[in-house]
């Protein structure tokens, strides 16, 4: 989608919340092309479809399995000074960006977070020196030059089997080999929530990326996905187990409650509800469908926010960055002190690391955080007073955080994920979006994909 046609839906984003009014029960005739049509998902995806949709008439209703909105945009109220978001948080470049766009639109406040402001602390705790930092950067370019040649070869192959190769160059060097698992971690792991093990050499980095900064919302990403439910008739708790299709008259959702009979459905599951087979389809979804689903990758990024009586790092920076001992631990932090005011700090995990800490107690990964910030900051640092923490790979409703490129897949095998069915069946998602997946914006283009999809037919 270029950008005068993106211009040109959102705008009707717009339009539909003053054109369409609320969809009722006793809606059971639909005339004049109005059109019976059911998003599954009040995720970003879901929400603005199926306001498009609405904004052309149709009567849409949104089945949702949780008790909120949102899906993965979820803005914590718990500490009410300041909203923190679960799990999508930043609006990724700025410039030509869809939710920057609605967001200049809506008045919401953001706040700028720079890589540019960030310190980065060696195993021991010590800021590191300019000699530590040019021999950082050594390593992550020897790193992703490897990555760059491996694109280059006849065979796909994981980024674990590339940087294994690539360490047997720093064998004698034991601080270049910490270097290597700390770039492997934060500018992989961490940003596309997949296992090195499992990431496509070929296809990581297949994305494309808007320019300009990174910002976050100061009341929270919820300030989209709130707007974008302003009439939409949401039913919560709305658990679809089933959905029948090729029936030429109508589609059947089936929630744990009810059945709901539409023209048209939207389907916005995550990959991992998808790959975990939680909803029926019947008849089944083809081959192709089956296998892009069974071959892309979801991930996991978990987050765990600290919040203290008072800062007592680096006042002035927003990110600080620890090479661990061990691969993956606590390696990339924010701080929230700078563009909110608040002394909080937030703790990533990714990919294996994420999945496998979310069998631990709130107390034990608090302790681990703990335990990391004092080799940095000193033993005498205080306890947190309070803490929030995710588990997205353990969420029923999502089973990751978002998708990413595994080894065996190819960008085609989002188009196969996206591809309408019969004209009756539609999906929608970051995980189908070739070009943007793994990211808010992603899903935001591909609820307008659909709905400019329906409206042509």
């Amino acid at each position: 989608m270029n950008k005068r046609d993106f211009l040109k839906l959102l705008a009707l984003v717009f339009v539909s919340s003053k054109a369409s009014g609320r969809g009722g029960d006793d809606d059971k005739t639909i005339g004049n092309g109005r059109q019976r049509i059911v998003v599954i998902g009040a995720g970003l995806a879901g929400l603005v479809a199926a306001k498009e949709l609405m904004g052309a008439g149709h009567h849409v209703i949104v089945l949702e399995a949780r008790d909120r909105i949102g899906g993965r945009i979820w803005t914590s109220k718990k500490w009410p000074d300041v909203p923190l978001d679960m799990g999508a948080t930043w609006i990724h470049g700025v410039s030509g960006n869809p939710i920057s766009e609605l967001a200049d639109q809506l008045g919401a406040r953001r706040l700028v977070t720079s890589y540019e402001r960030a310190v980065t602390y060696t195993t021991d705790g010590q800021a590191f020196s300019e000699v530590e930092e040019a021999k950082l950067e050594a390593v992550r370019r020897r790193m992703f030059a490897a990555l760059r040649k491996a694109q280059s070869a006849d065979a796909d192959t994981s980024i674990r089997q590339v940087v294994n190769l690539l360490e047997k160059n720093f064998a004698s060097d034991p601080e270049a080999l910490r270097f290597m698992s700390f770039c492997l971690s934060g500018n992989i792991e961490q940003e596309y929530a997949g296992s090195a093990s499992r990431l496509s050499s070929y296809w990581y980095d297949s994305a494309e990326e808007f320019d300009g900064d990174d910002v976050l919302f100061a009341q929270g990403f919820s300030v989209i996905t709130e707007y974008l439910a302003q009439d939409v008739d949401i039913r919560l708790s709305q658990v679809v187990n089933e959905i029948k299709w090729q029936d030429e008259s109508a589609v059947s959702v089936r929630t744990t409650d009810n059945e709901f009979i539409a023209d048209r459905v939207v389907v916005t599951l995550p990959l991992g509800v998808l790959q975990h087979n939680d909803v029926r389809f019947v008849p089944a979804l083809p081959e192709e469908k089956r296998n892009a689903i069974s071959k892309l990758g979801m991930g996991v990024l978990n987050k765990c926010y600290l919040r203290f009586e008072q800062a007592f790092w680096p006042e002035d920076m927003d990110w600080l960055e620890y090479v661990s001992a061990k691969h993956g631990e606590w390696t990339e932090w924010v701080s929230f002190q700078r563009a909110v005011n608040m002394p909080i700090l937030l703790g990533f995990n990714a990919a294996d690391r994420g999945r496998d800490i979310e069998a631990w107690s709130d107390e034990q990964i608090v302790a681990s955080a703990m335990e990391t910030l004092r080799t940095i900051f000193g033993a005498d640092i205080p306890q947190p007073v309070d803490y929030q923490i995710t588990r997205w790979a353990s969420d029923s409703f999502t089973r990751g955080s978002y998708s990413y490129n595994a080894l065996g897949s190819t960008p085609v095998m989002r188009d196969a994920l996206a591809s309408a069915l019969n004209k009756q069946l539609f999906f929608a998602g970051e995980a189908t979006d070739r070009d943007y997946f793994g990211t808010a914006h992603g899903a935001f283009l591909s609820g307008l994909r659909v709905s400019r999809d329906i409206l042509s037919i």
